[in-house]
């Protein structure tokens, strides 16, 4: 008998190589290739319980009623997690009719970390969304189908079903096959000691969206398609330096995945800029860390925080330095963890 309510935890990641940009032709079908760490020290967790009685789908976040947008992506996944929908949804034929059998639930969200500021939430979230859904629903569904479902919605939410290091391949465009598209584990969380320290710079929702900043990247800014160029052999110098332990490659990789997708978002037109002045200051901060032999590298995701990759040996020297910033609210210290799951 399947179960009516389950509960499950989800961490965001931190894209060491970056995903930006989609393929035309919809499915959420990431343009080049990502790799990221799953980070323990920040969660989601989310509960889904399965109500009949209900008209529609409710959804709440952090205690409060989710707009529509919000609810329509979150019933969307669950379509997907629903027997029939995902092959539905894969072979084109779309997911509403297997899915209109499906039981009504309700969600309950939390984050314990700022959300839609650019630290991954939608990544945590759907990921727990999907894992608590296929418990509620009795679906089964294999980690790898989960992986393709989360993606759907979020891209990077993909990547959060599993732990430690994993990439979230490019599609292959024009081929009906590349609709399936799961994140893969490149290393699991123990594989390396290494740390990622983030320098808070705002609780607020960032202005501009991930989806829509880089749909209007890839429409308007002249640097995309060499963005779109050059980020595969990027991704693969990230992946080689993850598997060797490399800090000094891993970092350096990483600040040019960074800099190179937010060079092509402030080019756009009009260019969007997520970063604010702390933003600059604590990148500086970093470059400072490195002139004194500290191996510490900055990265940023679509928003204004600054996350430092580090040994976890150096953790509290960069949690100090990022603390003395001007504009650096707080920090959060996190390592490797481990993908989404059911809480007993």
């Amino acid at each position: 008998m399947q179960p009516a309510r389950a509960t499950a935890v989800a961490h965001p990641n931190i894209a060491l190589a970056k995903y930006w940009g989609k393929l035309e032709g919809g499915h959420n079908l990431p343009a080049v290739p990502s790799l990221s760490v799953t980070l323990a020290g920040m969660a989601t967790r989310t509960t889904v319980e399965v109500a009949p009685g209900l008209a529609a789908d409710e959804l709440v976040l952090g205690g409060k009623a989710a707009a529509e947008g919000e609810r329509a992506r979150a019933s969307r996944l669950c379509d997907l997690v629903w027997p029939g929908g995902l092959e539905a949804a894969a072979s084109g034929a779309g997911a509403a009719d297997p899915a209109a059998a499906r039981p009504r639930v309700r969600i309950l969200s939390h984050n314990d970390f700022p959300t839609a500021a650019g630290l991954a939430s939608s990544a945590s979230a759907f990921a727990a969304l999907a894992v608590a859904a296929d418990a509620a629903l009795g679906a089964g569904r294999a980690r790898a189908e989960l992986s393709d479902i989360a993606r759907r919605v979020s891209a990077s939410a993909g990547r959060s079903l599993y732990g430690g290091f994993v990439e979230l391949p490019a599609a292959r465009e024009g081929e009906p096959s590349a609709r399936v598209l799961p994140a893969v584990e490149v290393a699991p969380a123990d594989h390396w000691a290494l740390a990622v320290v983030v320098g808070v710079t705002t609780e607020a929702r960032k202005e501009v969206g991930s989806t829509e900043g880089m749909l209007h990247t890839a429409r308007t800014s002249p640097y995309y398609p060499a963005w779109v160029a050059s980020a595969p052999a990027v991704c693969r110098r990230v992946r080689a330096a993850v598997l060797a332990r490399d800090i000094a490659a891993l970092g350096e990789a990483c600040e040019e995945s960074a800099l190179a997708m937010h060079a092509a978002a402030i080019a756009a037109r009009p260019g969007i800029v997520y970063w604010n002045g702390a933003t600059v200051d604590l990148m500086a901060a970093v470059r400072g860390l490195r002139r004194e032999g500290l191996a510490a590298y900055f990265t940023i995701d679509a928003g204004p925080h600054v996350k430092v990759v580090c040994e976890q040996a150096s953790v509290a020297t960069v949690e100090t330095r990022l603390a003395s910033v001007p504009g650096c609210l707080r920090t959060i210290a996190a390592r490797p963890g481990p993908g989404a799951r059911v809480e007993p």
